[in-house]
């Protein structure tokens, strides 16, 4: 797998400096597979030049990128949205059962 994490700070980048960075990864893992765009975007059931602009860093929607991750047997490089363990067993036991939906926003004192 390509480590899409090679920017250490991707605080750093534009919105469209970030656009371009998994553009970037995602034409690192075609190309290590040793796929055309063309092949690519068939096996991702999406247009080639949709993918030409993913590729590119042009804005682009979610669904594409799942669908072209899926296709590149990459999906694991969505690993870092899965939900993280709880920390303490206090925290642990509140939530038991009761998986949280939604934020009580921050407290100002």
């Amino acid at each position: 797998m390509i480590d899409i994490n090679i920017i250490k700070n991707w605080y750093q980048l534009s919105d469209q400096g970030v656009m371009r960075e998994i553009g970037a990864a995602v034409r690192r893992m075609r190309l290590a597979q040793n796929l055309t765009q063309q092949e690519l975007a068939i096996q991702a059931g999406v247009d080639r030049l949709t993918l030409g602009k993913l590729e590119n860093g042009n804005p682009s929607n979610l669904l594409t990128l799942i669908q072209v991750l899926r296709a590149l047997g990459q999906l694991e490089t969505l690993s870092d949205f899965e939900e993280q363990s709880v920390s303490s067993p206090l925290q642990a036991a509140r939530l038991q059962g009761k998986p949280r939906r939604r934020a009580s926003g921050k407290r100002s004192h």
